[in-house]
């Protein structure tokens, strides 16, 4: 069997080498437009803060050890023109050469993968704008930095490579700046969420400016300054980070059928509506796992699980790709963010019964070196206790909340599924109760009605301003609050009355749930807790 290969990053390669390793006898080809192929695109924003030293270190295989290693024929800098599905055959051009080749096969896989976008405003060419997919534009991008041209740069974007190149800019001393024209950075991220990091960032030297469109570069003959929307900024370089758009325009005519973002429309078995045509990787939109709408998951992770599926289906083992669920982890300055499943607005809109939680919790024991906490949003279904997402920041490891999260959603679970679960524990590590139970028991709590709150978005938009805030802190907290002390609440407190509005703040959120809980018992029926506590959110009086 004859099976051509077009792409060789991440996905064309995984497809590649499991077919080999299924059926030593395919004879497997790569063609690719670049000269690299396997190169790790997910470590490029590291090379340029030094984290990773050496280029080379980026290059997981050359075209000729990789063909050493698989038995894959691997042709480089090759560029595919044109797909003949009746024929069987592709037409390319050899990039060197400028002859036009022509490539039969019995089954071809398209992995072309996707190009960053580059928007057509005036200065968009000139020396210092800068994309992030290749080693070459890492290269490009630390070797200006190391030589001193750049004191300033304005990342375009803040998504997870946006956020990631400005950490590793700034941690070289330059002086960054993010713009997005969302509302807010992180996509896939609750609006609350997304308003802490950037909050978070400025504190960290990397002021975010959302709402704000790119409008042009301005310089002479290298970036001097931008203009957008809101303002100007002067700047040494631009890093454009504005998305990417796959790479499909040679499918023009194959009659391979593509989404309405241009990319290509395949099955559970990872094929297109033509026969032997299957895609996979940046170039291919695939399910969510949970709505089971089509998802466009540009990721390494992605690509590399649907490669090894789709080899499989080639050579004959029937296996359904189920989907993705969004899942991500970025590093950022002194936070960690990581996310899976539905956003509490992507599942009120897919239709669940959705609450949600959000929790601060230890992310190991409280006396170990270093312990610090994790901020948590859990969101579920009310009525099933389905678990449906899970966002989460901190210092500490978010990826091991992320991952417990991903295998429960994987399997259906409900919450009083994991509630229980025998989760690794030891100080270094974790709390006695894991903080994924932790927060879990915090939701649970919440839907039975034993734990009354406020969420934060609620609370920002004004929704207990007829409360009384009262600091139930270890200690006093809150200028301007009246303060209850936890271990002096033994029986009806003097200066409220039983059904007042009272609103409880403590600094994580759990003293407060105490105090609340003493309260009931003593006859108050009108308590509210406010989650995530000061930690979160910005108290006013």
């Amino acid at each position: 069997m004859k099976v051509l290969i077009i792409g060789g990053v991440a996905a064309g390669t995984k497809v590649a080498a499991k077919l080999k390793r299924e059926n030593q006898s395919c004879e497997v080809t790569i063609l690719t437009k670049s000269k690299d192929i396997s190169y790790a695109g997910c470590g490029l924003p590291y090379y340029v803060g030094k984290v990773i030293p050496e280029r080379s270190q980026l290059i997981v295989n050359t075209p000729k050890s990789f063909s050493e290693l698989t038995g894959v024929s691997v042709l480089t800098e090759v560029e595919l023109t044109k797909v003949n599905p009746t024929e069987k055959t592709v037409d390319a051009l050899d990039l060197n050469t400028q002859e036009t080749l022509k490539y039969k096969y019995d089954k071809l896989v398209i992995a072309s993968g996707a190009e960053a976008i580059k928007p057509p405003i005036e200065g968009v060419n000139l020396k210092n704008v800068y994309s992030m997919r290749t080693p070459d534009d890492a290269e490009s991008l630390r070797s200006a930095v190391s030589e001193g041209e750049i004191k300033r740069a304005v990342v375009v974007g803040g998504g997870y490579i946006g956020l990631e190149v400005a950490e590793n800019l700034s941690s070289q001393g330059v002086r960054t700046t993010v713009i997005d024209m969302a509302k807010h950075i992180l996509p896939g991220f609750d609006e609350e969420f997304a308003e802490y990091v950037e909050n978070h960032l400025a504190d960290q030297g990397i002021i975010t400016f959302t709402e704000t469109k790119l409008e042009a570069i301005i310089g002479e003959e290298k970036v001097e300054k931008i203009q957008t929307n809101r303002r100007a900024f002067k700047t040494d370089a631009v890093i454009l980070s504005v998305g990417i758009r796959a790479n499909t325009a040679f499918l023009a005519d194959s009659g391979i059928e593509l989404m309405p973002n241009k990319t290509i429309k395949v099955d559970e078995f990872l094929q297109t509506n033509i026969d032997d045509i299957y895609a996979v990787g940046d170039c291919a939109t695939v399910t969510n796992r949970l709505t089971k709408e089509p998802a466009w998951s540009p990721m390494g992770s992605t690509a590399n699980i649907a490669g090894r599926i789709a080899a499989k289906n080639i050579t004959g083992t029937k296996i359904a790709y189920q989907g993705v669920l969004g899942t991500a982890v970025a590093k950022l300055p002194e936070l960690n963010v990581g996310r899976t499943g539905l956003t509490e607005n992507d599942a009120i809109q897919a239709g669940f019964n959705t609450v949600s939680a959000v929790a601060v919790v230890d992310d190991k024991a409280h006396y170990y070196p270093d312990a610090s906490s994790f901020i948590v949003k859990m969101i579920a279904d009310r009525e099933s206790k389905q678990l449906l997402g899970l966002q989460v920041l901190g210092k500490g490891a978010v990826d091991k909340m992320v991952d417990i999260a991903v295998t429960a959603i994987t399997m259906g679970a409900t919450l009083l599924d994991i509630e229980n679960m025998d989760l690794a524990y030891a100080p270094p590590f974790s709390t006695a109760i894991h903080p994924f139970s932790h927060t879990i028991n915090i939701l649970l709590n919440k839907i039975n009605g034993e734990f009354e709150t406020i969420t934060p978005t609620a609370y920002a938009n004004g929704e207990a301003k007829d409360y009384k805030i009262i600091d139930a802190s270890i200690s006093p907290s809150i200028d301007g609050a009246p303060y209850v002390d936890l271990t002096k609440v033994n029986g009806e407190l003097s200066d409220f009355h039983k059904d007042e509005k009272l609103l409880l703040v403590c600094a994580k959120g759990k003293r407060a749930y105490m105090v609340q809980n003493r309260l009931k018992h003593f006859g108050y029926t009108n308590t509210l807790v406010l989650e995530g506590g000061t930690t979160f959110n910005e108290i006013t009086i």
